[in-house]
């Protein structure tokens, strides 16, 4: 694999030189962006399109551009593959009832008071969003609490901020969006990143309550100085109440076959088994995609035994995970034609290029690490053998490393040497 902080060494390199590499790299990014934004075409299409025709279109062979997706996909195979175990597994924590019981005491928690049903709300969408699927979520929270927002004359507004802001705060867990999405530019693991991140999640969910609160008393005191619930009181469902603790996303499970798929006997044991998956992610105690494996594995097997009822379950899921897991393949296709092809280091050089000289102090260093090969400002040093992704580097690299830094010093003071032998 060539190195992308030397790409003068790469023998993909096509002979357009770098100004093109720079200009295919911005524009690739940039039709990207477009096209995601202006939702013309699936996330799949443009992340791997539009790369691909862009290398094409450099100079790159499709033999060439074959190898660079190759690599890509290695980067985000062990993401992508944590995603979609991590999908079934709380898709079958989720037909087997965990959640159902938390849902109904929040429910009856929030009582008639906009407050508390503000901080009901958002603590419902942090349950519910374990999954890290925002559609369940949102199918879970809303048909939950709309009653309720409209029973009291509360703003529609605030019950979509609540569900926003508790599910927002819970995208930060491994198998989130967004943490997906960093650990496959990152090339670091999700759930390292997660892990530095546990604090201020903490802190997040409790930033987010407290807001939830604040909005409550806003809608209790423009309430009352409306006069009443009465004036604000929305069109209400009185169906939307009986289903209001068990809604069921589309697609997965019916009215009509969810309680066949509840297991309140295994209630306690679906909590530990999720607790002790949480709990090997914490401590490291495997990679994050053999603990799903094995958490659906086991899930599975204590649930659903047989074959027929297993594989509705892995189907009734099958959607979520593989939209989630073509996306982030799709992304490493992007990632690994950029960064092989040279057009990440092109760019770089460029923006590099424009920055003052008096400037270039204050910006971090990055360098390679010789042991796990990422960018990042802690890479070892013939002082220090760690970096932000190794928690040693072994003495044989050390020692490449030092001689490496000390080859330079050595090398000035052959001339000299030989002088005075002379």
């Amino acid at each position: 694999m060539p190195s992308p902080l030397n790409a003068e060494a790469s023998p993909h390199r096509p002979a357009s030189g770098s100004d093109m590499l720079t200009l295919a790299g911005f524009l690739t990014i940039g039709v990207i962006l477009a096209l995601l934004l202006s939702n013309r075409v699936a996330a799949v299409v443009a992340l791997a399109g539009v790369p691909i025709l862009a290398a094409l279109l450099t100079g790159f062979s499709p033999t060439e551009i074959g190898k660079f997706a190759a690599d890509g996909i290695k980067g985000v195979a062990p993401t992508a593959t944590m995603f979609v175990f991590a999908i079934v597994f709380f898709g079958v924590m989720r037909d087997a009832g965990l959640f159902d019981p938390i849902i109904e005491r929040i429910v009856k928690l929030a009582g008639n008071a906009p407050v508390t049903v503000a901080v009901a709300t958002t603590a419902l969408a942090i349950v519910a969003h374990l999954d890290g699927a925002g559609a369940t979520t949102f199918l879970i929270a809303i048909p939950a609490m709309l009653p309720v927002f409209d029973r009291l004359g509360m703003s529609r507004l605030v019950l979509a901020t609540c569900v926003g802001m508790g599910a927002g705060v819970m995208n930060l867990m491994p198998w989130g969006g967004p943490t997906a999405r960093a650990a496959t530019t990152t090339g670091v693991s999700a759930n390292e990143l997660w892990l530095p991140l546990i604090p201020a999640q903490i802190a997040g969910i409790v930033t987010v309550l407290v807001f939830a609160a604040i909005l409550g008393r806003r809608e209790q005191r423009r309430i009352a100085a409306a006069g009443g619930p009465s004036a604000f009181t929305g069109p209400v469902d009185s169906d939307d109440t009986a289903d209001a603790t068990a809604p069921a996303p589309s697609g997965e499970t019916t009215d009509a076959s969810t309680s066949t798929l509840r297991r309140p006997r295994l209630y306690w044991v679906n909590v530990v088994l999720t607790l002790a998956t949480i709990g090997a992610l914490v401590f490291s105690v495997s990679t994050p995609e053999l603990i799903f494996l094995a958490a659906v594995v086991i899930a599975l097997l204590i649930n659903y035994p047989g074959l027929k009822v297993q594989t509705a379950r892995i189907e009734a899921h099958a959607h979520g995970a593989m939209l989630m897991a073509s996306t982030l393949l799709a992304a490493g296709v992007f990632l690994g034609i950029l960064d092989e092809s040279g057009m990440i280091e092109a760019m770089a050089q460029s923006a590099a290029s424009v920055i003052p000289a008096g400037a270039a102090p204050a910006l971090p260093s990055s360098s390679a690490c010789s042991a796990c090969r990422c960018r990042c400002s802690s890479a070892p040093t013939p002082t220090t053998s760690e970096c932000c992704r190794c928690s040693s580097v072994s003495a044989s690299s050390s020692a490449s490393v030092a001689s490496t830094s000390r080859r330079p010093r050595s090398s000035a003071r052959r001339p000299s040497d030989s002088r005075s032998a002379r």
